[in-house]
């Protein structure tokens, strides 16, 4: 058999990881038809079948899943061949909204380290108002965040969907409000739903209050509120309910990217890193 096409293995990798063509072709800049045609050479040249494509998803076949953890240890090794003689480290601070930040943090953090392993990043998972502060102050090179009230800087990197979020087999209080779990009334996703809730004549009452996802989704999971969580950052042991209790859709928000970085390999992480995020 001829040595794998790294290039191809790459994008088998990350269309296994993002589960797309088109996102995989566009963190290695090139076509979705580029990237197809380099797959389907390797599922010739391996002789098996990789990846299930259907119209909406791309999932590893049960070759791919027994085929992705060399595949992934085979691109790590080559980019570290590659950065061998590369004098310099670069540092990139990010800092990242904790309404964005879910249970997928590892596999993120995986995929920055597999497109640069010289890059030394230094993440700062906070709230939008103490994320901008640091970068105005020069304390981060990028910050992804919903878009904040009145500034207009910064370029929109995708829209976030939010849902109603609850543990596994909750079922609400007949004639109580609907108990909810927030960051406060600081929070732009608190107002916003509750907004909605309002609107629709529903009740509610906020029963616990914590800082981000991560702290929601343990009171949502826990049975003890229902939390509004972006549908990536929901954990485990939780499910959407707003359809099965005819809650009012939240209005997506804007993620917005703030950098002033214009260097090729900066640009490409945080291009990997908001690919990897949608």
């Amino acid at each position: 058999m001829k040595a794998l096409d790294i290039d191809a293995v790459k994008a088998f990798v990350l269309a296994a990881d993002l589960q797309s063509f088109t996102r995989a072709a566009d963190v290695l800049g090139t076509t979705q038809s580029a990237v197809s045609l380099k797959l389907r050479r390797l599922e010739d040249q391996l002789g098996r079948r990789l990846l299930e494509r259907t119209p909406r998803h791309v999932r590893l076949s049960a070759e791919g899943q027994a085929f992705v953890g060399m595949a992934r240890e085979l691109v790590a090794a080559h980019d570290r061949a590659v950065a061998a003689f590369e004098v310099e480290r670069r540092r990139l601070a990010i800092g990242i909204s904790h309404l964005l930040v879910g249970g997928e943090l590892p596999s993120l953090l995986r995929r920055m380290r597999d497109h640069d392993p010289g890059l030394l990043v230094e993440m700062r998972v906070a709230g939008t108002r103490e994320l901008m502060q640091a970068y105005e102050q020069g304390e981060l090179d990028a910050v992804l965040a919903l878009r904040p009230e009145g500034r207009k800087q910064g370029r929109a990197a995708f829209v976030e969907t939010f849902s109603w979020f609850a543990a596994v087999g909750w079922e609400p209080h007949a004639g109580q409000p609907l108990p909810l779990a927030t960051q406060g009334e600081s929070c732009r996703i608190r107002a916003v739903a509750t907004r909605a809730l309002d609107k629709s004549g529903i009740e509610w009452d906020e029963v616990f209050v914590g800082k981000g996802a991560a702290i929601l989704g343990a009171a949502a999971a826990g049975g003890l509120a229902v939390a509004a969580l972006a549908q990536r950052a929901a954990p485990s042991g939780t499910v959407d309910i707003g359809e099965r209790l005819s809650l009012p859709p939240i209005p997506p928000q804007d993620v917005m990217l703030y950098t002033a970085l214009n260097d090729r390999r900066s640009r490409e992480a945080l291009r990997v890193l908001t690919l990897a995020l949608r």
